[in-house]
């Protein structure tokens, strides 16, 4: 019989109960520095007029949405290993997913975003101001939330359309939409399908915007004239590479590939990347990698 449950147990982990203190330590340590991390970002950006221009305003805003995103698992998962509360109610369970799905796949479209600004600033400096004007770039980030949260509502939607029975449990350490529905009785082949090909798109449209600015931007570096001009091109560019190479490598190899649902082991696993370790690493790639940053925040410490 299929009835409603109030509540669901997140059992990921459980099977490693002397791991239970490190994972707690090691949840909380990398909590506190994600947050520490992405604020000090935030603030070296907004005290320095030499960095209030397009690129650092969208880098803010990740730095934003990176507290936002690690927020919504790190905390619970904290308490799960240090206090063993594995009890999520089913709203909160719901709450949790269309969170995590909205900032998640906002940070997709913020990636996307942010190669097209450099691939403006490089293959097109001297309009680059004239394309990347305030209004324009408000636009782009409200267009990824609205995106992320057309997402998370089809997400979240079809997945708590299904029905629950026993046993109840979840086996992750926070509400995947993949792992609660292996939590269900229900068929879940066209839930299955929805999250192949919403997901999917995003993550093959985001990233071909990816692959097309960055082909441009590496054609135009090969072309310049100087070494220096060609190193300073690039430099700009790296730090974003690397978040690129983190975030849709992760997130590819969990949601855009067939059978991405089928281990629920390998997803705890991988998770513990793009919820916590990639949120984490952001500021400081952007930091140790950007010479204006590390410029500013020198310039901030001696004050």
């Amino acid at each position: 019989n299929h009835t409603k449950i109030n509540e669901f147990i997140l059992v990921g982990f459980k099977s490693h109960p002397g791991s239970q203190l490190f994972l707690s330590v090691l949840f909380s340590t990398m909590y506190a520095v994600t947050v520490a991390g992405n604020v000090c970002m935030i603030l070296i950006i907004r005290m320095d007029s030499k960095l209030h221009t397009p690129m650092y305003f969208f880098l803010e805003n990740l730095s934003t949405l990176d507290i936002c995103y690690s927020s919504v698992i790190t905390p619970r998962a904290t308490l799960i290993f240090s206090l063993d509360k594995r009890n999520i109610s089913y709203n909160g369970c719901a709450s949790q997913m269309f969170f995590f799905s909205l900032f998640g796949t906002t940070e997709a479209f913020f990636v996307a975003v942010m190669a097209y600004d450099r691939f403006t600033a490089i293959c097109n400096p001297l309009l680059y101001q004239v394309i990347m004007n305030k209004r324009l770039c408000v636009f782009m980030v409200m267009a990824s939330y609205l995106s992320g949260c057309i997402n998370c509502t089809i997400q979240t939607g079809f997945t708590f359309s299904l029905s629950f029975c026993g046993p109840k449990e979840i086996n992750h350490f926070f509400c995947d939409v993949a792992a609660v529905m292996h939590a269900s009785c229900s068929d879940t082949l066209v839930n299955e399908l929805v999250m192949l090909t919403v997901c999917g798109s995003i993550i093959v449209g985001t990233a071909l915007v990816v692959f097309i600015s960055y082909g441009y931007i590496i054609i135009t570096i090969v072309q310049m004239p100087s070494a220096e001009s060609r190193l300073k091109a690039f430099s700009t560019c790296s730090s974003h590479m690397i978040t690129i190479c983190l975030f849709f490598g992760t997130v590819f190899f969990m949601y855009a590939q067939p059978g991405a649902t089928s281990s629920p082991d390998r997803s705890n696993t991988v998770s513990i990347l793009y919820t916590i370790v990639i949120p984490m690493l952001n500021p400081f790639i952007y930091t140790l990698r950007n010479n204006e940053v590390k410029g500013s925040l020198k310039k901030q410490l001696k004050r």
